[in-house]
Order: C-alpha cells, then sequence, then structure tokens
C-alpha cells in the first residue's frame, strides 16, 4: 500500500525528495528511504538530478521511471484510426494515423491489420517495438455488446463488426486491448480532470459529426445490457424523422431521431435555411454569432432542439451536472450554453447545472490514454 501510494504521488505531482514524499505519505524518512531503495531496485522509480534553492546540501529528486512500460490510445471513426503511444507517466510519444478505405469490401476481415499498423507507426515514431507495449485501449462510435462481443450502434464502420474483434486485436497487437464507446471515453476524462470533477452522477452530451451520451452515477459509468445506454441519438424527437429497422440505421445518422436535429450535418443545414452558407457546424456556428438577426435566429433554434432532447435525458436520470460537448457544443460557447438554459428553464424538470466541457484538443483520445494508463499502472505499480 505504502509502494503504491508512493508511485501514485510520484505520477500525480513530479520528482519529489525524500523529504516531500514522506511528508505527503505520512512516512518517517527511515521508511520513506527504504521504500525508495526498494522501488529503485525494482525499476519503478529513478534518481534524476537534485532540489536546489533550499538550506543545506542539495537533495536527490526521484521519479516514476515512465519508460518502464508504454500504453495505446486509439480513436476509429469513418475518416481512419488514429494511435497515440505514452510512456507510463502520460506522455505522448509516439502518433500515427491511418486513413480510412473507401469501402466496406476493403476493410472486410482488415481492422486488425489497420490497428497494428495505426499502433506500430505511433511505436516506430518514438523509437520502440512491440515489446514495449503493456495495454491498449480504443474508442469507436458505438459500443461493444458484453453479451455477443459484437460492436453495435456503428453500421458506419465497417469491418469492426466481428464477433471475436477483441480477441483479434489482443492477438495481432499481443497485449490486452479494451475496445469503449467513444463518449463515454470524454465523459471519463472530463471526471478526471474536467468540468465533471466534482461531480459522480452526470451526463456528458457529446454533439458533433454522431451525437451521443455518457451517463455517470455514483462515479460509474452506465452500460446498459448491450451497452447502448447514452446512444441519444437515435431518441424519437419531435421534428424529427423516426429511424425505422435495421437498414435505416445503416446510415451515418442513424436515419433519424434526436442526431437529425443537433448533429453537425444538422447545424450547417440549419444555418443554410438563414442564408449562411458555411462549410461545417464550427465555421456556421462562428457566422451565427457575428451576425445579429438571422444568426440569433439560428442560434434560439438550435437551443431549442438541444434543450427539447436534453429534457428527455434529465427527466430520466435526474443528473447534477449535464456537460455539453463536442464540437457543435464548443463552437456555440457559452451563448449557445445560456439559450440552452434559458429554454430548459420553463420545462417542469429538475434543474442540473449545465456546463460546457473544459477539455481542449482530442478529448475521445485522452479519455482512451486516461484508461490505459490506470489499467497499466494498476499492474506494473502491484509490488505485493
Amino acid at each position: 500500500m505504502n509502494d503504491r501510494a508512493a508511485l501514485d504521488l510520484l505520477v500525480a505531482h513530479g520528482p519529489l525528495t525524500r523529504t516531500q514524499l514522506g511528508e505527503l505519505t505520512g512516512l518517517s524518512k527511515p521508511t520513506a528511504s527504504q521504500l525508495l531503495s526498494r522501488l529503485e531496485a525494482a525499476g519503478l522509480v529513478r534518481a534524476t538530478g537534485t532540489a536546489t534553492g533550499r538550506p543545506g546540501p542539495n537533495a536527490q529528486l526521484y521519479e516514476v521511471n515512465a519508460a518502464i512500460a508504454h500504453v495505446a490510445a486509439l480513436e476509429v471513426n469513418p475518416f481512419g484510426i488514429t494511435a497515440v503511444v505514452a510512456d507510463l507517466a502520460g506522455t505522448v510519444v509516439g502518433e500515427q494515423h491511418v486513413a480510412a478505405d473507401a469501402t466496406a469490401d476493403d476493410v472486410r476481415g482488415r481492422t486488425p491489420e489497420l490497428v497494428a499498423e495505426a499502433v506500430d507507426g505511433a511505436l516506430r515514431a518514438a523509437g520502440l517495438g512491440r515489446d514495449a507495449l503493456h495495454r491498449a485501449v480504443i474508442g469507436t462510435p458505438g459500443a461493444l455488446d458484453p453479451r455477443t462481443g459484437t460492436l453495435r450502434y456503428a453500421p458506419h464502420l465497417p469491418g469492426w463488426q466481428s464477433r471475436a474483434l477483441r480477441t483479434e486485436l489482443s492477438a495481432v497487437l499481443g497485449v490486452s486491448v479494451d475496445i469503449e464507446n467513444d463518449v463515454n471515453l470524454v465523459a471519463l476524462a472530463e471526471h478526471d480532470r474536467g468540468t465533471a470533477q466534482d461531480f459522480d452522477d452526470f451526463v456528458l452530451v457529446w454533439a458533433d459529426e454522431g451525437v451521443g451520451a455518457a451517463i455517470v452515477l455514483g462515479g460509474a459509468l452506465l452500460r446498459g445490457a448491450t451497452g447502448g445506454a447514452g446512444e441519444i441519438g437515435y431518441m424519437p424527437l419531435p421534428g424529427a424523422p423516426l429511424a425505422h429497422g435495421l437498414a435505416a440505421t445503416a446510415a451515418p445518422d442513424g436515419g433519424g431521431g434526436f442526431q437529425r436535429l443537433v448533429s453537425s450535418p444538422a447545424v450547417v443545414a440549419l444555418a443554410q435555411t438563414h442564408g449562411f452558407s458555411a462549410p461545417d457546424a464550427p465555421s456556421a456556428l462562428a457566422d451565427a454569432l457575428a451576425t445579429p438577426g438571422a444568426g440569433d435566429d439560428v442560434l434560439a433554434e438550435l437551443a431549442r432542439r438541444l434543450a427539447t432532447g436534453l429534457a428527455s435525458v434529465i427527466a430520466v436520470i435526474d443528473p447534477d451536472l449535464v456537460v455539453l460537448s463536442g464540437q457543435v457544443a464548443q463552437a456555440g460557447g457559452e451563448r449557445l450554453l445560456a439559450l440552452v438554459e434559458d429554454e430548459l428553464t420553463g420545462l417542469a424538470l429538475p434543474r442540473p447545472q449545465l456546463r460546457l466541457s473544459a477539455l481542449d484538443g482530442r478529448p475521445i483520445l485522452v479519455g482512451a490514454l486516461r484508461t490505459a494508463l490506470a489499467d497499466a499502472r494498476h499492474t506494473v505499480f502491484d509490488t505485493a
């Protein structure tokens, strides 16, 4: 327990002296010294320079030996596969993107090969081989059905529907592989370092090319019997066409429901009806924010649509917090958030806090990396 506490503190705080580690753990100096010697002998900790600017002799600093293990985090979407490799401290040391092939026939049976190509490219960029890899986590649209092992709710990812997908990927990479819903990963990252850090009951709503939600209750993800909890893109709403049957869900937009109202393509179409011709949702919303009149109408209608969908989610889940994430929410910013809050005011609902995501960059990869690191540290840091 002391070993693990010390290793976690070194990860969280960076290099520490023996005295600093003793103060943070509550251990005596002799015990802290024995602990560091033991961890150094095990290859988990290494000496790194000295602390300066303090009275007396310079004290030796210690840090986690981050190179002892590496993890891979991957984001999969219809455009391709992006893989990053990071050391045990979470520093990204390599990255590779593999573009999607054009048709389902091109990728049928080649998914493990394409994943390996992305991971191997990231490892090469870091000057590493496969033997350095400890674990991999893959974020995908849809969710893995725990009963069948099949990726569901992602018909727009050809080649990813094998029942043995996880086993095939583990075999080709030579390490344990987890496949997780991409929005769930964003929520885990938000809980770890973002807007939801102080909340154990919250919903993250992702409005981007796709639309989905992650539900966290009691600090744990709610997945559902088939892994499909939070697939609110399919949720029927007034003004949206319904998705009927499996044939309808083969379309990237799910064929109907909430996604047809607030996804990035829906925002572009909404802006076009008000005279804007931007090529993507961020540009369309930037134009709307800068254009009184027609722009106000775009934002008001989008806020009404978002609030209508959120009302259904809030009525069922009753969370403490709703986090809006994805390019639509980020592009609309605080102005859109305020309009959504106003729309929710008139509804007979619980009133959770409503906030924008605080994560920058690529939150799906951030969440996948956080998950892979937590799993790897749990194993590597076990000195029992």
